[in-house]
């Protein structure tokens, strides 16, 4: 049987490619390429975002390297206390009282008779009717007055402490101050008794001395026994109408040669009463009917 084409009809060719045939085909490849690819890239975005995460998440050691480190336990402890601690600024100022120091001296004044002296504030004053003072001498208790004529008056007395020869036959010392308004300036020159230490038993005339700038007439009386000893020395000088006598005592009591007792140093001693009797001032008064009874005043120096 023949087959007979028409003109206008394309005849069929089996090698002639169908455009739907290779589309398909086409597109069923690419779909599996694009796949793999698609894969792929969700892959290595996988991949890369996870790095991307754990990069953010991970500790950052250029960070870590300009940040202070964690405070430890005591640091945060001292920084707690700082924060809850006023500062110095904050906190009153506190005044240190300085002990003031105690001068060594005191000053004795007595307002009646115009009299002032210094002595050392470890020696024991005593001043009006209790001024006058006493020896542990020989043959008496008070010491006397040296005037020659009555109506003398006791100012003030100042006594060494018991205890400040140790070791020594020392028992007392004092230094003493009378006045007397009722002599003459050339009776004032004189003495009751005078210095009874001549080898010859006979007194010996007062000597005039100087106690610092000032003259003085002077004279002492000595009484002993075989373990006591007194030595007295008198200080007259006129002024404010009136007659001013200094009294120096020492006493000593033993035997300095048995048990360890040494003699004390009398110079010693004296030289610390003249010390007192060079520091005396006299004030002028003003009296209208001789004496009137003393009102003495302890002056503490600067303290």
């Amino acid at each position: 049987m023949t087959t007979t084409w028409k003109s206008g009809d394309k005849k069929p060719s089996n090698n002639a490619p169908n455009n739907n045939t290779i589309s398909g085909t086409m597109l069923s490849s690419w779909s599996r390429q694009q796949k793999l690819a698609m894969i792929a890239g969700f892959a290595i975005l996988g991949l890369l975002l996870g790095v991307s995460a754990c990069s953010k998440e991970g500790p950052k050691p250029a960070l870590v390297g300009v940040s202070s480190p964690a405070p430890s336990s005591a640091t945060a402890a001292t920084a707690v206390t700082a924060a809850t601690t006023p500062t110095a600024a904050a906190l009153p100022a506190r005044v240190r009282k300085t002990p003031k120091k105690r001068q060594a001296n005191i000053t004795y004044s007595d307002a009646n008779s115009g009299i002032s002296f210094l002595y050392p504030r470890k020696f024991a004053l005593t001043s009006g009717d209790k001024a006058q003072p006493q020896l542990a001498a020989v043959s008496m208790n008070d010491v006397p007055m040296n005037f020659v004529q009555p109506g003398g008056v006791a100012v003030a007395t100042v006594a060494l402490p018991g205890g400040s020869y140790p070791g020594t036959d020392f028992a007392s010392a004092f230094f003493n101050v009378n006045v007397n308004r009722s002599v003459s300036e050339q009776e004032c020159a004189r003495f009751a008794f005078v210095d009874t230490r001549n080898a010859d038993g006979e007194p010996v005339d007062a000597e005039k001395v100087k106690i610092g700038s000032i003259d003085m007439e002077m004279t002492s009386d000595f009484s002993a026994n075989a373990i006591k000893q007194a030595e007295t020395q008198y200080y007259h000088r006129y002024e404010n109408g009136a007659c001013y006598e200094y009294v120096l005592g020492l006493s000593t009591e033993g035997f300095a040669t048995e048990g360890g007792i040494e003699h004390v140093n009398r110079d010693e001693v004296f030289a610390k009463l003249e010390k007192i009797l060079a520091s005396a001032k006299i004030k002028p008064v003003e009296t209208e009917h001789g004496a009137e009874p003393s009102i003495a005043t302890i002056a503490a120096g600067k303290e």
